[in-house]
């Protein structure tokens, strides 16, 4: 029979295993339908009665531990091979807890801001690719967005098996990662979407990492200042809350139609913004479940302090892969094209897409170029069947051993000849242009010693790019779609776009 509905009733969120009753309690993720890492050993931990002896089975295995003083507890199973069929994973003490239905099989934790959070049922094609989401064997397990001063025990969530009626809740990106693997590997597939629209890294590290950055005691002060300011802004809201009620009324009484929405409440006490937060309450209660990677897509919030990006996202990755004690592939989206307004001033999107791109010194890290699939005046792309194949050419080469290319053309050098600048590239095989969109949009532009960028044409020279403009004899610099929503035109022969780059550090 296949599994369609995966519930249990959630517990208390609890700050440490002394708020816990004294029945034996597991860590969230095991759950009803829970899908368990393969290949690797599997820790089972939860809370009980301090002194209490717990023991765990599952399928040929049995261990068991004494819970401490705090009532924690927490054993490591064997690993398991992969399994399609469902087994139960039991935790005796005073009392006797069965998960049921666990799969073992591939886990990625799904993280970041709300093009992560994007749901199914939003996305290109949602009818039809809705009606085709029968795969029981894919789970989905959401985290509600929630805050903690502390780092927290549990959260009210559980396991959902994907069909057609409740894949629509899936995040997108998430959902057609899951499927690319699951149809490669035929193996069940656990994703934890653990994801908030609008949030910014700082909320999604610990204090710990945060205070040890360059730029914590910035971040610091910097929320001070916003919880300082919030009364007063509370005011300026309520009344352009109520300047609005009036303009929707005085609209209804002239009988037009007034869309407008609501003025949003300032970010202040109890919120998404609030440094490390998100991370005690979305992340911590996962520490130390056994996965094979991340995913990662956020950056749109911090791009008008886009300098700080760059070490918050490396101390990220590494604290993340230091807590779970596990070298976690890490493979992320780079920002798409998208017109930033807002109040949104220059080309920061280009230059938070550059402090990505620092993520990738560490080992095992990958990113997925979305500029050429973006929407202009969207911030939240519905094509995100493309934005997770790209995510999965990563996995599927370092994770799984495909022989496959994973990126466009990456920037490597560019010289000056004569009048133009030579660019070479690394995963430039079929190195090739585009026409260009015609929109007004930029794609190439070079500079001379003043500094001062034009807009230039480019051809292709075998694994290189040959840049010039007319109005530049003596070019020093070359730029690629250093534009919020550039004209992304540059492709290799597998038709993966290329990222953007700057030559020069001005």
């Amino acid at each position: 029979m296949k599994l369609r509905f995966l519930f249990l009733i959630p517990l208390v969120l609890a700050a440490t295993a002394a708020d816990a009753l004294a029945d034996i309690t597991l860590a969230p993720l095991f759950r009803d339908g829970a899908v368990l890492q393969r290949d690797q050993p599997i820790v089972v931990w939860g809370v009980a009665a301090a002194a209490e002896r717990v023991e765990v089975k599952f399928k040929n295995q049995t261990t068991s531990v004494i819970a401490g003083a705090d009532g924690r507890w927490r054993v490591t199973l064997k690993p398991e091979k992969a399994s399609a069929t469902g087994a139960e994973l039991v935790a005796t003490g005073a009392n006797s807890v069965r998960v049921r239905e666990v799969l073992v099989g591939e886990v990625w934790l799904c993280s970041g801001q709300s093009n992560m959070a994007f749901l199914l049922r939003n996305a290109t094609d949602a009818e039809r690719e809705l009606a085709a989401a029968d795969y029981p064997l894919i789970r989905h397990f959401k985290l509600p967005t929630v805050l903690a001063d502390k780092p927290a025990f549990d959260v009210a969530a559980g396991w959902v098996s994907c069909t057609p009626a409740t894949a629509g809740t899936f995040s997108a990106v998430s959902y057609f990662f899951a499927r690319e693997l699951h149809q490669k590997l035929k193996v069940p597939i656990g994703i934890v979407n653990s994801s908030w629209g609008g949030t910014q890294i700082e909320s999604w590290m610990s204090e710990a990492t945060l205070k040890a950055n360059p730029v914590g005691k910035e971040i610091a002060a910097r929320w001070q200042q916003t919880l300082a300011e919030h009364p007063e802004k509370m005011k300026t809201h309520a009344t352009r809350v109520e300047k609005w009620k009036n303009d929707g009324e005085k609209a209804k009484a002239a009988g037009k139609t007034f869309a407008r929405n609501a003025p949003k409440a300032p970010e202040g006490p109890g919120s998404r913004w609030q440094p490390s937060a998100i991370y005690n309450a979305m992340i911590a209660p996962l520490v130390p479940y056994a996965m094979t990677g991340v995913l990662w897509y956020q950056g749109e919030t911090n791009a008008q302090r886009h300098a700080e990006y760059g070490s918050l996202f490396v101390d990220m990755i590494k604290q993340w892969r230091t807590e779970f004690a596990q070298p976690l592939p890490f493979y992320f989206v780079q920002l798409a094209n998208y017109e930033a307004g807002g109040g949104t001033k220059g080309d920061v999107w280009a230059y938070l897409r550059e402090s990505q791109t620092k993520a990738l010194t560490l080992p095992s890290t990958g990113m997925a170029v979305t500029i050429d699939i973006g929407e202009t005046k969207d911030i939240h792309p519905r094509n995100k069947l493309d934005v997770a194949k790209r995510l999965a050419l990563h996995a599927r080469k370092q994770v799984y051993h495909e022989n496959i290319e994973t990126d466009g053309p990456l920037f490597s050098a560019a010289k000056r000849e004569g009048k133009a600048m030579r660019v070479t590239f690394t995963h430039a095989a079929g190195l090739k242009l585009a026409a260009a969109k015609g929109d007004g949009r930029v794609a190439f532009e070079v500079a001379g010693e003043d500094k001062k960028f034009v807009p230039a044409e480019a051809r292709v020279d075998g694994y290189s790019l040959v840049v010039s403009a007319p109005g530049v004899a003596a070019p020093v610099a070359v730029r690629y779609a250093w534009r919020n929503s550039p004209d992304a035109r540059l492709f290799n022969g597998d038709g993966l776009p290329a990222a953007p780059f700057r030559s020069d550090n001005w």
